[in-house]
């Protein structure tokens, strides 16, 4: 519960910032946009949204134009802080929540998540790497023991964890922002022009920035989980292979090792990994070594 809870009062709080900032849309755009059906988005705005002054011409929802830009910083922290969405930037404050809303500032971050992890040790980080993409200035930071120096272009929120993407030695890669060490941002004034074709392959929206070879994964999953798993776009591009009594067979497509482990552990035991099979090794190992921590903590505690 408290999952959908945090995905409804995420989903939420990106709709004021639209309405705010004088966005229109429509409730199929929105629904698209954040993989719900129409009838949400619809509740959304009639019921959820109530207090807000929206105007509606034909199938466009936007702002009164008499309160347009007037929801202030307090009020937008507030709605995060009661919506249990605190947690997804750093810290709410009044400054950081400005730059959220300010309308050049938005390109710097991408959020498709069901959830977020806490990252704020790391605000000031995450505040300086924000300002970067916005200036279109090089950062540089250590990462797994290396040196990087990197174009940053966009601060990514996919399936709950922070990543940024950068163009490193012409290359895009994405680097785990909780594994960034070391970040210095030396010259504010050293700028670079953000190139054509990265900028396309982001806007395309996939989860294909990760890494330039997808993986084809074929699952095996209990029968009791099928209903999430082909109504729900828990997971994109997925296949139906092969489905009997007892359990069903798809395939996806995903761009690195962690998407689809994360997927696996959280529904275990009602899924396995057919292939590849390094990825159900690597998830036989992860197992083996939590059960190994748990035992031996137990161990302790006696």
């Amino acid at each position: 519960m408290q999952k959908l809870h945090d995905t409804l009062a995420l989903r939420l709080s990106l709709i004021l910032t639209k309405l705010n900032s004088g966005e229109s849309f429509t409730a199929k755009e929105l629904a698209e946009e954040f993989n719900v059906n129409i009838r949400t988005i619809q509740r959304d705005i009639k019921e959820r949204l109530f207090y807000i002054p929206i105007d509606k011409k034909g199938d466009y929802y936007s702002m009164e134009s008499y309160a347009l830009g007037k929801l202030s910083f307090q009020d937008i922290k507030n709605f995060a802080t009661l919506s249990g969405i605190k947690e997804l930037y750093p810290e709410l404050s009044n400054d950081f929540i400005s730059d959220i809303l300010n309308v050049k500032l938005n390109k710097a971050y991408l959020i498709k998540n069901q959830g977020f992890e806490n990252i704020s040790s790391k605000k000031d980080c995450f505040e300086q790497l924000s300002a970067a993409i916005i200036k279109n200035s090089p950062v540089n930071f250590m990462y797994s023991n290396k040196p990087r120096i990197v174009n940053p272009y966009k601060l990514i929120n996919n399936n709950s964890i922070w990543y940024l993407l950068a163009d490193e030695n012409n290359q895009l890669k994405n680097f785990t922002f909780s594994k960034i060490e070391k970040f210095n941002w030396e010259d504010e004034t050293k700028k670079f022009t953000p190139k054509k074709e990265f900028l396309e392959q982001i806007e395309r929206n996939d989860t294909n920035w990760f890494s330039n070879e997808n993986i084809e994964v074929t699952l095996k999953i209990d029968n009791s989980a099928k209903e999430y798993f082909l109504r729900k776009e828990i997971l994109p591009n997925k296949k139906l292979l092969e489905q009997n009594d007892e359990y069903f067979i798809i395939s996806t497509i995903v761009s690195y090792d962690d998407e689809i482990l994360k997927v696996v552990k959280y529904w275990l035991p009602y899924i396995k990994i057919i292939s590849p099979e390094y990825l159900q090794n690597n998830l036989n190992d992860i197992l083996l070594n939590y059960l190994n921590k748990k035992t031996y903590d137990l161990k302790l505690v006696k």
